[in-house]
Parts: C-alpha cells; structure tokens; sequence
C-alpha cells in the first residue's frame, strides 16, 4: 500500500503540458505551445565546453554533498558582489535544482501540523513539497489589481500561533510580479517580529524589466538574513533547465542538515554538471549572454502584452519580471465550466496551449510563457484570440 504521505501528489502540471504538446507534434499536429517554463536559448557554448573538459579530465565521481568547494565560493562572491549579502562557502549548499532545494529546506525544518504562508497564485510545486512534509498550506490571496503584489499588512492577518514560514517568489512564477523593495521589507521585518523562517525563492532575478532592480530579503539586516533561505538556480539565468543545478544559501545550522539530506538522498549534484555551473558563474561571457536573454524577453513581453489586451473581455496585468505573462480568461472558463475545460479546449479546437490558473491556485486564469519567437507569439495569440471568440458566438448561438 503507499503511504498516506503521497496519496494527494499530482504530476506538475507545466511539465504534463509540455509532455502533450510534445506529444501532438509528434503526431504532426501543428501547436503552439506557451506552457514551458524554460528559456529557449541554448545553453552557451562555453559553459557545455567546460563540462565536457571535466567529463574529459574524470571528474565523474562523487563530489561533497554540500557541492564542489570551488562552485560554493564562487557563489559566496556572487552573493557579496550582486546582493551585498555575505556568506561563506560553509552556508551554502548545491542541490539538484532549485526544486530540490525548497523541498529538502522544507524537510529540514517544518513539522507535522506547522503552517507555511502562501501568496497566491503560486508556483506549482510548493503546495506540494508543504503536504508532503506534513505542514499546511495557508493561503494568501494576491490581488489581480493591485498587481499581484504581496502587501505586509495583508499578510498579516493570516499570521496564527502555527505559522513556520512565508514563501517569497519575486519575480513571481506565474504572475511576472516583482514586489516592491519597500514592501518586501516590511515583510521581512514581520516575519523578523513573529519568528517566521523566509524562504526567498530568487529563479528569475536576472529578468526585470522596466527598469526594476532586484532585492534579497537576506540584504536588509543579518537578523533578517538569519531567517531567510535564498534559493536560486543555474536554469533559467544560464539556460540550463536539464543540469539541474540550483543552491540555497543560509546559515550554517541549517545548511549542514541540508547538506546531510543530500548525502542520504543524491549524495550530490552531478559532478560535472557542477563545473559547467561554475563555468557560467566566472566566464566574462555570461553578463552579455543573460542581458542578451533579458532583453529579448522583455521586448516579447511587450509584444505579448499588447496582442493580449486586444482580446474581447481578456483583463491582464502587464509584468515586471520572469518570461510569462497571467491573462485572466474568467469570462471564457466560466462557459466551460472551468479553466481545466477551457485549456483542453483551445488545445483541441485552436491548437494553442497554456498552463490552466487554477494549477496555480488562481482558477479563470492561464499562464503564457514567452520564451518563445516573437513570430510564434503572435501565432499564438492569433490562435488564442479567434478561439475564444468562436467559443462565445458559438455560445451565444445556442
């Protein structure tokens, strides 16, 4: 029998998405598909060359659970430098991804019938990791007009006895938001106040656009730094989705139980992978191959954005950061019955895909992601619109 632990785990619903356009293509169906949440620039050339000069060189064994030394010092620099937050290598811990670093974060610390705060929408996963730890989620609305952004005194009120941890994901995966330097601040200084863990998901730092600046709670204060696990990734800054490499910096109380999870779970990150990681973080290239990424995607964005507003009784915030864009699609789903049904719809009848909102707990909504050419964003969205315009005459002729 499986364990009542799993019993309510669902496949993540982006990758489901992916599998099945995936699918449809192999069939020879023509299909846009806006539901990958990867960049779709290759991974620069210099970066797969130091990889494979380790694969050549025989560093193909087992590397310290913690990561490589040299990976944890560069990243050490990389915090001071870019975030002017200092850690040493012994408070940093590489993982399997960004995604295996929030869930051995969330084992090493929370327990049975604890509460984690969620703003939401939410990025797929979360709800899961909390559940399987044994911890609750606590919802925490965001509202589509103000932005999708997380207030202080709105998260306040959530706040019970129970409360272990707040997740921050700023820019945010699916909204595109990016809190306010001000606001994050006044919520950090909370969580310092009620004795609540941050753990500050940082994916997608590196796109902002606008020109918004990115901040790290950890930067405020070190008292706030000591309650913040900053979690980052090596996928979407450096095109690197299937390296999995990702790391979360913290203290070391806790990175060396995180650490010791590692070592009973991975044993490490893949060794070679860990060079190319670190190719990425001390080559002079990869400054000009992220802003060469930031600024395509902001220039898709736009276009994005406003192909989108063109599309009768769609409402959209337009955003800040990350590579997707959240249209609300209510009006649409609500004929359907729900967001679930529309999704399906316009992938069988406008050969156009999108992740439904209510995967991200945000139901009437459909998250776009556009890393993709800006002549298949049009496509798309052509796609998009002629479909749900067919959707209501056709329900308004029945």
């Amino acid at each position: 029998m499986l364990a009542k632990r799993v019993s309510h785990i669902k496949p993540a619903p982006t990758l489901a998405l992916t599998a099945k356009v995936n699918q449809l293509r192999a069939k020879g169906v023509d299909i846009v598909g806006f539901g990958a949440g990867e960049p779709d620039f290759d991974t620069p050339e210099f970066i797969k060359s130091a990889c494979i000069k380790a694969l050549v060189e025989g560093k193909t064994k087992y590397a310290p659970s913690a990561g490589i030394p040299q990976l944890r010092e560069a990243l050490a620099e990389k915090l001071l430098k870019e975030r002017g937050v200092e850690y040493s290598p012994g408070e940093i811990v590489v993982t399997a991804g960004a995604k295996m670093a929030l869930f051995l974060i969330m084992l090493a610390v929370l327990e049975e019938g604890e509460e984690v705060l969620l703003p939401t929408p939410y990025w797929v996963t979360y709800p899961e990791q909390i559940l399987l730890c044994g911890a609750k989620v606590v919802e925490v609305p965001l509202r589509e007009e103000e932005g999708f952004i997380l207030r202080a005194d709105a998260l306040r009120e959530y706040i019970t006895p129970k409360t272990k941890m707040l997740i921050l994901n700023s820019p945010s995966n699916p909204t595109g938001a990016v809190f306010p330097e001000e606001e994050q601040k006044k919520i950090a200084e909370l969580c310092l106040e009620r004795n609540i863990l941050i753990v500050s998901d940082e994916c997608y730092d590196a796109f902002l656009y606008d020109g918004e600046k990115f901040v790290s709670p950890a930067s405020f204060s070190k008292e706030i730094r000591d309650i913040t696990f900053t979690v980052n990734a090596f996928s979407k800054t450096y095109s690197m989705t299937g390296w999995r490499v990702g790391y979360v910096a913290c203290p070391e109380r806790y990175a060396k139980v995180i650490a010791d999870l590692n070592s009973q779970s991975i044993s490490n990150a893949t060794t070679f992978a860990q060079y190319g990681a670190l190719e990425a973080l001390t080559n002079p290239q990869s400054k000009e191959f992220v802003e060469g990424m930031r600024r395509a995607f902001e220039k898709r964005r736009d276009l994005a954005f406003e192909l989108l507003k063109e599309i009768p009784r769609v409402k959209v915030v337009k955003p800040k950061g990350a590579f997707y864009i959240f249209p609300n699609l209510n009006y649409y789903s609500q004929k359907l019955g729900s967001d679930l049904k529309l999704a399906d719809y316009l992938v069988e009848e406008g050969k156009v895909a999108g992740v439904p909102g209510s995967a991200f707990g945000a139901e009437g909504y459909l998250r776009l992601s556009y890393c993709l050419s800006e002549e298949t964003i049009r496509e798309g969205i052509r796609r998009l619109k002629e479909t749900l315009i067919r959707l209501e005459s056709h329900n308004n002729t029945q």
